[in-house]
């Protein structure tokens, strides 16, 4: 008996990338997208994709997946977010990977990230090795901070091919996604009972940059590498910084 297989997307107004994401998509058996009250057309292009579309309130990635799974009723899944688009050597690999029916909780895939004016080669941005083909039921979901991860249970392989990701639209847009990040970050941080001073926060900071610029390589992705090293510092520095702050200034 054949595999199946569920193409999932969680949503919220991803518009700009979500008719590729979902193309790239459409060997699977069902797709479905799970959408946290979307402003934009998301929901129209989802519906046109061919998609079964669920409207929900977003409750924070850990909860809203393990809503979407149990809407899932085929063996497997293939989880994109709606900045990804499966490259056709990963496509191939996917179902030449199932047809073999191997006992495996998942595979591990490339995702290959766009910034600023290149796929990043370097930087600790690739190969960077995500499980988003797994059998429903052997993977649990886990958050840190404002970040999701798989994590199987039982064996896994790795498959050839990438996932393009365009996580930015801009620098703005970066800038922004940092602010959300660090703060997610921070609250983290204070519920594990650090504490931080500037000292910290720069420390942290400057091991951030050195780490991204030099020791991942980040010198080879030019002018994009040196960006994203910086952006490092800053969204480390903030998230420590943060840390200690007492509701908001000026208040008594």
């Amino acid at each position: 008996m054949r595999e199946t297989v569920t193409g999932l997307v969680l949503t919220y107004n991803g518009e700009r990338w979500l008719e590729q994401c979902l193309k790239s998509l459409d060997f699977c058996d069902e797709l479905l997208v799970v959408d946290s009250e979307s402003t934009d057309r998301t929901r129209e292009i989802a519906e046109r994709c061919g998609a079964r579309v669920l409207v929900r309130a977003w409750p924070g990635p850990v909860d809203q997946f393990k809503f979407a799974l149990k809407e899932v009723s085929t063996t497997w899944v293939v989880s994109l977010d709606q900045d990804e688009i499966l490259t056709d050597e990963l496509r191939e690999s996917i179902r030449t990977a199932l047809g073999r029916k191997e006992h495996l909780a998942g595979y591990y895939v490339p995702r290959s990230s766009f910034y600023f004016n290149r796929f990043m080669k370097h930087s600790g941005w690739y190969p960077d090795h995500l499980l988003r083909v797994f059998r429903c039921g052997q993977m649990e979901v886990s958050a840190s901070g404002a970040h999701y991860h798989f994590k199987p249970r039982g064996e896994t392989k790795k498959l050839a091919g990438d996932i393009l990701h365009y996580p930015y639209e801009s620098f703005r847009q970066h800038m922004d996604k940092i602010n959300y990040y660090a703060e997610e970050g921070a609250t983290a941080l204070r519920a594990k009972g650090v504490s931080s001073g500037p000292g910290k926060a720069l420390l942290h900071a400057v091991m951030r940059f050195i780490k991204l610029y030099l020791l991942k390589l980040g010198f080879l992705d030019g002018t994009a590498g040196l960006c994203n090293a910086l952006a490092g510092f800053y969204y480390t520095f903030q998230k420590y910084i943060r840390v200690n702050e007492k509701g908001k200034w000026g208040d008594a």
